[in-house]
C-alpha cells in the first residue's frame, strides 16, 4: 500500500538567461535531480516551469521608451486618466514611469482602501472613523490631511508619495483621486488608461460606452515598438521590472515550451508526463490581505492532459453520512470503491462539498508558486508526483 500522496519537489536549475535552450536546462534538471534524489517517473507527473525563467529565456523584454512611445500612439494628446494600476514596485513603476515620460499630465485614481490584489493604501481605522466612506471621491489634498502619514506595514512606503515622486521625475504633472467608482475619472478626462487586470475587460467596455477613448495596459505593447518584445495577447499585464529603464513581458512562447518539454520526457521515461508555465499562485495572504494574482492568468500554457477541473468526493463527507456505521478496513475499502463508482462529472453532488471548484492549472500553479516562490531557492521548475492519485488507485 503507498502510504504518501502527493510529493512536490523544487528542481534547481542553472541561472536561465536570455537565449538560452529552456527545454534542454528544464530536461536536463529533472534527469539530474532523479539520479540525486533517485525518484522514478510516472504516468501524470506534473513539470511546472515558473512564467519568468520563459520570459526571460525568450528575451522578450520592453524599455521605458517603448512604453512611452506606445502609450503616446494612442493617446497623442498626452493628457490622460490612468485608472487602478497595482500599487507595487516591482510590477507597476516601470510601467508607470513609462506612461509618464511618454505623457504631459496624468491623473491618477486609484481605489481605497486597497488596490485590485490588497496593497493598502490607508488606515481603515481612520477611513472608519472620518467623515469619507467607500462611496466618497477623496481628493489629493483630502487623503493627505486625513490619511498621508499612513506608510505600508511590510515595505515601509507611502505608494502615493512613491509615484508622484516617480510621475514628476519625468517632468510630467500629475493629480491623484480616490474613488472606487472608475466612472469618477470621466470627470478629469475621457482619454483614459485603465490598468486593473481581472476587471479589465468590463471596464473598459464600460467606459467606451460612455463615450470615452479607452484603451487597457493589456492592448499595451501587443506589438513590438521597432526591435522590443511585446506580448499579444496581455501587453504590459504580467509584467515585472527587470531594470530601472526595462521590464520582462509575460511569456509568449509558452506552448512551444510545454510541448517541446512534454515531448523529450516522453520520450525519455515513457511516461505521460504533463508540463505548465506558471505565474502567480492565486492565494490570499490571510495576514498581509494581498491576493497573490497580479499576473492576468495563473497559467498561460499547459499541455492538454491539465484541462479541466477536479472531479473529486469529499472524504469527510462520506465517511461521515453513507458510511457512519464503518471503520477501520471496511471504511477504507467502502471509500476505495465509492472513488471506483463516481460519476464522471460530479458537479453539484453534495458529494463533492468542501471540495475546491477551481480550474486545475490554478490549484497547481499555487502549489507551485508556494513551493518556488522568487526569492534564492534557484528553484524555478516544480517536479509533482502523485497529485492525481487516489485511495483506488493503491
Amino acid at each position: 500500500m503507498r502510504c504518501v500522496g502527493t510529493v512536490v519537489r523544487g528542481i534547481r536549475t542553472p541561472i536561465i538567461k536570455e537565449n538560452d535552450d529552456l527545454a534542454t536546462i528544464v530536461v536536463d534538471s529533472l534527469m539530474a535531480a532523479k539520479e540525486s534524489e533517485g525518484f522514478e517517473f510516472r504516468d501524470k507527473d506534473i513539470v511546472a516551469i515558473t512564467e519568468a525563467v520563459v520570459g526571460i529565456s525568450e528575451g522578450n523584454y520592453v524599455t521605458v521608451d517603448d512604453v512611452a512611445q506606445d502609450v503616446q500612439n494612442k493617446f497623442p494628446s498626452k493628457n490622460i486618466g490612468v485608472t487602478n494600476p497595482i500599487l507595487s514596485r516591482n510590477r507597476f513603476s516601470i510601467i508607470l514611469k513609462g506612461i509618464a515620460r511618454g505623457m504631459d499630465k496624468i491623473t491618477l485614481l486609484t481605489s481605497f482602501p486597497a488596490d485590485e490584489v490588497g496593497n493598502g493604501i490607508l488606515d481603515e481605522e481612520i477611513l472608519e472613523a472620518s467623515e469619507f466612506n467607500l462611496g466618497s471621491v477623496i481628493s489629493e489634498d483630502e487623503y493627505k490631511e486625513t490619511f498621508g502619514s499612513w506608510k505600508h506595514p511590510f515595505t515601509g512606503i507611502n505608494m502615493i508619495d512613491f509615484y508622484r515622486e516617480l510621475i514628476e521625475s519625468e517632468d510630467c504633472e500629475v493629480e491623484f483621486v480616490f474613488s472606487n467608482d472608475v466612472k469618477t475619472i470621466l470627470d478629469y478626462n475621457t482619454d483614459v488608461l485603465t490598468c486593473d487586470i481581472h476587471t479589465r475587460e468590463k471596464t473598459t467596455k464600460f467606459l467606451k460606452a460612455e463615450g470615452a477613448n479607452v484603451f487597457g495596459l493589456h492592448e499595451i505593447l501587443t506589438e513590438p515598438i521597432g526591435d522590443s518584445g511585446c506580448n499579444p495577447d496581455y501587453g504590459l499585464l504580467g509584467s515585472n521590472k527587470a531594470t530601472e529603464e526595462k521590464l520582462k513581458l509575460f511569456p509568449k512562447t509558452g506552448d512551444a515550451v510545454v510541448h517541446e518539454v512534454q515531448k523529450r520526457l516522453i520520450e525519455l521515461t515513457g511516461k505521460q508526463i504533463e508540463v505548465m508555465v506558471y505565474g502567480d499562485g492565486a492565494f490570499k495572504d490571510p495576514v498581509g490581505k494581498i491576493w497573490e494574482l497580479a499576473d492576468p492568468v495563473v497559467s498561460p500554457a499547459h499541455t492538454e492532459g491539465l484541462v479541466g477541473y477536479p472531479n473529486e468526493i469529499k472524504l469527510k463527507y462520506v465517511s461521515d453520512n453513507k458510511f457512519a456505521d464503518l471503520k477501520g478496513h471496511e471504511l477504507k475499502e467502502a471509500i476505495k470503491e465509492e472513488i471506483r463508482q463516481k460519476d464522471a462529472d460530479l458537479t453539484g453532488q453534495m458529494i463533492t462539498e468542501g471540495t475546491t471548484p477551481r480550474v486545475l492549472t490554478d490549484l497547481i500553479g499555487s502549489l507551485c508558486d508556494l513551493t518556488s516562490g522568487s526569492g534564492d531557492k534557484g528553484t524555478p521548475v516544480v517536479f509533482i508526483q502523485g497529485y492525481f492519485d487516489n485511495l483506488a488507485n493503491d
